[in-house]
């Protein structure tokens, strides 16, 4: 058969077609695919349907060269792919005895009896190769489908990724002619995405029709943009070297708002830049509720250098337990420099930490002014001389929320970044 190239993917099952269901197989198995040079072009997800589902893998199999499915190999009624794969194929189902006995192996382990709708699952098509489910009762099938190959997973994430990697990986790298793709990621903090565009483009545009070509695409989230640079081909030396050169060229330009070239989170690289001092930081929250302590300790190991923090709305709060001046706010207000700065100092003393972060502001829809508008956020670090500064953020609640959490991360980055390496201070 000709190498594989292109892939559709297949979500089965009318709960993904709910709000209550995320469907993440897709974007697993889309990164692997494209990791040994297979192009998804195209993601679905089908209801419990049989007509649907039918038109739906008959259409992927015309169009891609691999179409994989997941879900829809359970025990119940609703449980379709196999019956209407075999249908559309014309293949014959035929019971398993290695299948079924497996299944029956499964239950007898935990004490259980086979209920007689598990039989279904031992169905084969006729010529399919069975994929083993240590995991699960739902094996999985390989079925050479004339031009194109269909491939059968269960839906339960646990069940498909071993069996993903276990026994489709191998076989699709047998079929996959030799192409990798090798990636890269710059990730930049308080810049738009038009400043980062206008800055980066001239320098990316010549990598699509270089020696060893390069596709950059620019995402967005609140607060941060990633450069995703991709090559390519059979020799991952040369796309690596390749690589390389584009991001220190873009590293270069984007200094100093880029933080991570390695995939690190901008949370693991402040995480990193704490521990190299012995220092540890805590945080003073307003409208960001905990957001930003939340983001810091998602980091494994955080406990080295993350000493705690305090949510602090009220303004008695922030008096009684970051020692800010009745005056500071009655003069300046709660959403201001220098509460900012108080509540940075306090919170710094008050844990005993080398730096203190503090957040401050009006993240909406209501308590906005004309002189303070929803999306002004007051941001804080001591760490030394107080530095703070005052932003003016777009969007909804959780936007500005989240993009204050990011611009406190960056403003503690940039800080750090900023001083000659120190012992801690405590």
């Amino acid at each position: 058969m000709p190498p594989v190239r292109t892939a559709a993917i297949l979500a089965v099952g009318s709960e993904l077609l709910t709000p209550h269901r995320l469907d993440t197989n897709s974007l697993f198995l889309s990164g692997r695919l494209n990791d040994i040079g297979i192009d998804v072009v195209s993601k679905s997800v089908v209801g419990d349907n049989e007509l649907a589902l039918a038109a739906a893998i008959r259409h992927a199999l015309d169009a891609e060269d691999l179409v994989v499915t997941t879900g829809g190999l359970g025990p119940t009624a609703d449980d379709l792919t196999r019956e209407v794969v075999a249908q559309i194929l014309g293949l014959e189902l035929v019971e398993n005895a290695e299948v079924l006995e497996s299944i029956r192996r499964r239950f007898e382990r935990r004490a259980l009896h086979m209920p007689d709708g598990n039989r279904r699952q031992a169905a084969v098509p006729k010529g399919a190769v069975v994929l083993p489910n240590p995991n699960g009762t739902a094996p999985g099938l390989w079925i050479d489908a004339g031009k194109a190959i269909l491939v059968l997973l269960p839906g339960p994430p646990r069940e498909m990724q071993p069996m993903f990697e276990a026994d489709v990986l191998p076989r699709l790298l047998e079929r996959s002619g030799g192409r990798r793709v090798v990636r890269r990621v710059v990730k930049i903090a308080g810049r738009p995405e038009s400043h980062v565009e206008e800055i980066a483009n001239p320098i990316y545009s010549p990598f699509a029709t270089a020696d060893t070509p390069i596709e950059t695409t620019i995402l967005a989230t609140p607060g941060q943009i990633e450069l995703h640079l991709s090559a390519r081909g059979s020799d991952v030396a040369a796309m690596e070297r390749t690589l390389e050169s584009a991001v220190e060229k873009l590293a270069k330009a984007l200094a100093p708002a880029v933080f991570s070239v390695d995939g690190k989170s901008l949370e693991q690289v402040v995480g990193q830049q704490l521990q190299a001092r012995g220092w540890k930081v805590a945080v003073a929250e307003s409208c960001t509720g905990g957001l930003l302590g939340g983001r810091l300790t998602d980091v494994s190991g955080s406990s080295a250098w993350f000493a705690g923090g305090i949510v602090a709305y009220e303004n008695e709060v922030k008096q009684q337990l970051l020692g800010v001046a009745a005056d500071v706010l009655e003069r300046h207000g709660a959403v201001s420099e220098p509460t900012a700065v108080a509540m940075a100092d306090g919170v710094r003393e008050r844990l005993a930490a080398d730096a203190g972060v503090a957040i401050t502001g009006i993240a909406g829809p209501t308590g906005g002014t004309p002189e303070k508008p929803v999306g002004t956020v007051v941001i804080a670090v001591s760490a030394g001389p107080a530095v703070v500064r005052t932003y003016r953020f777009v969007g909804d609640r959780a936007m500005v929320r989240q993009q204050a959490v990011t611009a406190a991360m960056e403003l503690l980055r940039q800080t750090l970044a900023s001083q000659p390496q120190q012992t801690a201070s405590r």
